[in-house]
């Protein structure tokens, strides 16, 4: 069976259905896959933010590329969570679940600095690790306001990506054309990248895949050969290649800066608290070259991490994740220096968006990265 069909199964419409799917698929199965115990990923993201993947698909794909354990992560939302425990006991996959939301910074001593996050200063990514399952209704209680507060600006913004494309004949609806392709009415979030997911569909209807690039350059963006290369029919994986060409080049144009939904520093340490939950910070260090392409040459919080450090301590932060694929080794020294220097721990994870992607990052089978295996299990322990 392909991963395409298998996909199909395990993305079906209800979670009993795809549970049910799930335990068809592992009694056909001759052998388990072989379990790789260096390997660990804390940031799955699933269908309840934007994914390929429901919550049991990525589970069950998680384990088929080698993983033992496997971390839920989607933003403004743990609607996913019971749904991604249940596919993990099912396929003996030991799970740790929590969600990433966006934080004001407004009223600490880095008010208006750029922190993690490329399309807004004042505002830095946070994840919320290691939430018990009888944390999981009160937190999505927490954000179904949030997760409102989001659409009245996802709405505005679909009206701006609308003008922007307006000279290709291209329009948009929030509530046909996002709202469907999204898992918002069983309690998901919806996310820049499902309007970005919208109109990639629209561009590919209307031009076709060899027609891409020239609507593209109608729009004045040129990406780079190694991204243009993949706008074709022969990419199976096209529209997500695309909407990650229009996440790195067209945001800037239509994006509205996040407001009163995000909650401050201050009320999401509290929240964190309050659940017994894990607040961490989620480093992403200058970029050079963005391994995904959805990310320009930008300088994040760098030069300024350790004010940032003594400000995440001083507010009750107890974690950074971060990407070691994503940084250099010069970048983790000076991050793990200043989480040993703090007594904050280290979680890692790779943010799982795409069918491209792999489940694994390769770096963990370094020795000097045991600790974060390490560290998941402890999240696991936690939450058990």
């Amino acid at each position: 069976m392909t991963k395409s069909e298998k996909l199909a199964l395990l993305n079906a419409d209800t979670a009993q259905a795809r549970l049910d799917n799930l335990k068809a698929l592992l009694a056909r199965e001759t052998a388990p896959s072989a379990v790789l115990p260096q390997y660990a990923n804390n940031h799955i993201h699933t269908t309840y933010s934007f994914s390929p993947y429901s919550p049991t698909a990525a589970v069950y794909f998680a384990r088929e590329a080698g993983l033992g354990t496997a971390g839920i992560m989607d933003h403004d939302s743990i609607g996913g969570a019971e749904e991604f425990r249940r596919a993990g006991e099912i396929c003996s996959v030991a799970v740790t679940c929590g969600l990433e939301c966006r934080v004001d910074m407004s009223a600490t001593a880095l008010a208006g600095r750029r922190f993690n996050n490329p399309d807004q200063s004042g505002v830095a990514y946070m994840a919320i690790h290691s939430v018990s399952p009888s944390q999981y209704g009160f937190l999505q209680e927490t954000f179904a306001p949030l997760r409102e507060r989001r659409n009245t600006r996802n709405r505005a913004m679909i009206a701006r990506i609308t003008e922007c494309v307006s000279p290709l004949g291209i329009e948009l609806d929030f509530e046909e054309d996002v709202l469907p392709v999204s898992l918002y009415h069983q309690g998901g979030a919806v996310t820049e990248r499902h309007l970005l997911w919208a109109l990639a569909g629209k561009l590919i209807s209307a031009f076709g895949a060899n027609g891409l690039l020239d609507a593209l350059s109608k729009l004045g963006i040129s990406p780079p050969r190694s991204l243009a290369a993949k706008l074709t029919s022969e990419n199976p994986n096209l529209q997500y290649d695309l909407l990650g060409v229009l996440k790195g080049h067209l945001v800037e144009q239509f994006y509205i800066p996040a407001g009163d939904e995000c909650l401050s520093l201050c009320e999401v340490s509290q929240l964190a608290e309050k659940v017994g939950a894990i607040l961490c910070y989620a480093y992403l260090g200058d970029v050079d070259q963005s391994v995904t392409g959805d990310k320009k040459a930008q300088q994040f919080e760098d030069s300024f991490l350790d004010e940032l450090f003594d400000v995440l301590g001083a507010e009750g932060v107890r974690g950074v994740t971060y990407m070691p694929s994503r940084n250099t080794p010069a970048q983790i020294e000076r991050l793990r220096g200043l989480c040993s220097r703090h007594s904050i721990m280290e979680i890692s994870g790779e943010d799982i968006n795409s069918p491209g992607q792999s489940f694994i990052c390769e770096k963990l089978a370094d020795s000097g990265f045991s600790h974060l295996v390490e560290t998941t299990w402890t999240l696991i322990e936690r939450e058990r």
